[in-house]
């Protein structure tokens, strides 16, 4: 993202090389997925991580409504204290 606009200068790509499906990772390789099991398997992910183990950082340039969401998900969801911003430094 820049300063003046919303959208990623160095993360743009053609239409034609965009993943257009989500995929997950099966002994190594990759694999087209349904969004519930990409879901699923992602929220299992963060189900496996304690509390205290997981931090959220977020930054300056967000929103106030972006930076809220992200500590509610980080403090209610996650169980985690740990969240923290580019602000400080």
């Amino acid at each position: 993202m820049t300063r003046t606009t919303r959208s990623a200068r160095r993360g743009f790509r053609p239409r034609h090389v965009r993943l257009t499906e989500p995929l997950v990772r099966e002994n190594g390789v990759l694999r087209p997925a349904s969004w519930e099991e990409a879901l699923d398997r992602a929220a299992a992910g963060f189900r496996d991580v304690p509390g205290e183990r997981f931090g959220m950082f977020s930054c300056s340039k967000a929103t106030n409504e972006m930076n809220y969401t992200a500590q509610k998900f980080a403090r209610a969801v996650m169980g985690s204290n740990n969240v923290d911003s580019c602000n400080r430094t």
